[in-house]
């Protein structure tokens, strides 16, 4: 039976805890030791059962529980640094979104994986989803032609409370380390890399290889981030990808990925598996999600069956990533163009306009100063070149 271990059992760890809890009652896996700076927190769902261990420190409880699997779900810019120690305990390993924060980290990972011989998933769950595979599957199958564009569209709101959540929270650097948040990077970082997945369907040929990453940043509070982005990626092979997305929006769009051919047009609503392809009536949900750390597991006692989201398919993610953290401050919103609504934590801001603005975006394939958009910036251009390390360009004026 597996022994498991949770690194940072707090926060989004409890979720990580609910999804253990089920496997460990069944006898699929024993959750050995959790671990937490802080007091592990209550969670009614999943309560911690009897001989599991707690710890502050992981490398102490690598040492004393031994686990075969270790889920590390800690602030980004702690996970290159837990992930070598939990690969050097000979663990395998599920690794949380974004797995590192840098091209050459994901290179040193990526040794650390091989050398190990051990297995490491990214938690990106949404690739789990049936409804996703459904669609790669018809984009691999020329059911929609050849593909021209795929874009992802999202309207989130996020309120005061929200950049409150943890000190790194909206920060780009803590203590002098780089960190990590935004709504790019963080929350709708799903959104991205679903899109990625479907230009590796479309590309045919394993992980797209992204040649230039341009991206838009924008912000309407006195954060480090961007709460509102549009990015273009432009790979070696396949069609461009662009994602439109904001935590300061008008109406709620939960996250769409839009793929157009030369053959018809698919809509996936990646939260809610609902799915649009050419030829149906209206959207469908496609029910069934694979769990992440079930496939680890399967992988493990079989490793014939392939992981969903091995570290090497998020190396576009990590490209992108690094894109944006590299780019300079985001433009602040004001003025007229933001309004405010509610009261204290709860208050929320939202940029006028933002929702026809961010449709159009991902309509056309642009980022929004090439829309015309008064308070648009020129975009932060990044070239890569092959297996050297990404060179950022200067930011040039919109085409």
């Amino acid at each position: 039976m597996p022994r498991v271990a949770i690194v940072g059992a707090n926060g989004h760890g409890r979720w990580h805890r609910r999804v253990v809890a089920p496997l460990h009652a069944a006898g699929r896996l024993r959750l050995v030791a959790l671990v937490d700076v802080r007091p592990i927190e209550d969670e009614p769902a999943a309560p911690v059962p009897d001989g599991t261990l707690v710890y502050a420190d992981h490398r102490e409880m690598l040492r004393a529980a031994r686990p075969d699997v270790v889920v590390v779900c800690t602030p980004p810019h702690t996970h290159l640094p837990i992930a070598l120690d939990v690969l050097a305990a000979g663990a395998d390993l599920l690794l949380e979104k974004p797995p590192v924060l840098s091209t050459a980290e994901h290179r040193e990972l990526a040794d650390a994986v091989a050398a190990s011989g051990r297995a490491c998933q990214v938690g990106f769950q949404a690739l789990g989803s049936a409804a996703l595979t459904e669609l790669t599957d018809a984009v691999r199958a020329g059911r929609l032609g050849t593909v021209t564009g795929i874009a992802t569209v999202a309207s989130w709101q996020r309120s005061d409370a929200y950049y409150a959540r943890a000190p790194w929270a909206g920060r780009r650097t803590l203590h002098g380390r780089p960190v990590l948040d935004g709504a790019l990077a963080n929350p709708l970082a799903h959104a991205v890399m679903q899109c990625l997945a479907v230009a590796e369907a479309a590309a045919g040929n394993g992980p797209v290889v992204p040649a230039r990453i341009e991206v838009e940043r924008y912000r309407v509070r006195p954060i480090e981030v961007d709460d509102t982005a549009t990015l273009r990626v432009s790979s070696r092979s396949g069609p461009p990808v662009v994602a439109a997305v904001t935590l300061a929006g008008e109406d709620f769009v939960a996250g769409e990925v839009i793929v157009t051919g030369t053959a018809g047009r698919a809509v996936l609503e990646y939260p809610t598996d609902r799915l649009l392809l050419p030829g149906d009536a209206g959207a469908r949900e496609v029910p069934g999600r694979r769990g992440l750390l079930e496939n680890l597991l399967a992988h493990r006692a079989d490793p014939a069956v392939p992981l969903i989201a091995p570290l090497a398919r998020t190396a576009p993610f990590t490209a992108v990533l690094e894109a944006v953290t590299t780019a300079p401050e985001p433009t602040l919103l004001g003025g007229d163009l933001v309004t405010a609504t509610g009261d204290g934590p709860q208050r929320v801001l939202t940029v006028r306009g933002v929702n026809r603005l961010l449709r159009r975006a991902a309509d056309e394939g642009a980022l929004l100063s090439e829309l015309g958009v008064p308070w648009a910036v020129a975009p932060h251009r990044r070239e890569l070149t092959g297996q050297e390390e990404p060179q950022p360009t200067a930011t040039e004026p919109p085409a």
